[in-house]
């Protein structure tokens, strides 16, 4: 049973929704988290699924076990209206946040917050992490006007998206804690538009990603022998 800390606060709609409800069971019971879910037009169609283990790792062989369980069941489910490129990767060095436990684990660092309510009028905050204190993250912002409090505490029920910036503190404790997807990858931007290019899923180093058939059924992803 997951936590309250663990539980995801940023979650998916539409058809990304949908997949997620379909995997994230399937996931949690192989002891991984499901970060989140994506599907872009890259390729045509891309299904980018991020999970991680509890403590932020995630080996190539992790996102292989990840794939191998859920692409059957996207396969029985069908949940998207097309044949599509399923990747299953890494968060990524400048991650999203989507629980409480990231904000925790993360503090100090960087991070890019839009709210989905506005506190305040204001929706977008850029702060150094300092915790979670009753339901509220707390953000420390460097640049406020004299007079105004520096200290921010957002609702972690009202975020709407949220992510570490990309820095070399984040790169070099991201190396550290082994949560980077590789050292020579390490600084540059792990995104789903980038992790297929050419269809090579060897480009993300930490990432599992499946070609749909071009001719077969539309949403098969049978994987190369």
């Amino acid at each position: 049973m997951t936590n309250e800390r663990d539980r995801r606060l940023i979650t998916e709609t539409g058809v990304a929704a949908r997949v997620a409800a379909l995997v994230e069971p399937a996931i949690e019971d192989l002891g991984f988290h499901l970060v989140r879910v994506r599907v872009t037009p890259t390729n045509g169609c891309t299904v980018q699924i991020m999970a991680e283990r509890p403590d932020g790792t995630m080996s190539v062989d992790d996102c292989e076990t990840v794939s191998k369980t859920i692409s059957p069941i996207l396969d029985l489910e069908d949940p998207v209206a097309q044949a599509y490129y399923l990747e299953v990767s890494s968060p990524g060095i400048d991650r999203p946040l989507v629980r409480a436990s990231d904000f925790e684990r993360w503090i100090g660092y960087d991070a890019k917050i839009e709210m989905a309510v506005p506190l305040n009028g204001r929706k977008r905050f850029r702060g150094f992490i300092r915790g979670v204190e009753d339901g509220f993250a707390l953000v420390e912002l460097p640049d406020v006007k004299e007079g105004e409090e520096r200290l921010v505490r957002l609702p972690l029920t009202d975020l709407g998206e949220s992510r570490l910036v990309l820095t070399d503190d984040l790169i070099r404790e991201s190396l550290r804690r082994g949560t980077a997807p590789s050292a020579e990858g390490a600084d540059e931007e792990i995104e789903a538009e980038d992790s297929l290019n050419d269809n090579n899923p060897d480009n993300n180093p930490n990432s599992s990603a499946k070609p749909p058939e071009k001719n077969g059924p539309r949403k098969k992803n049978p994987r190369k022998e």
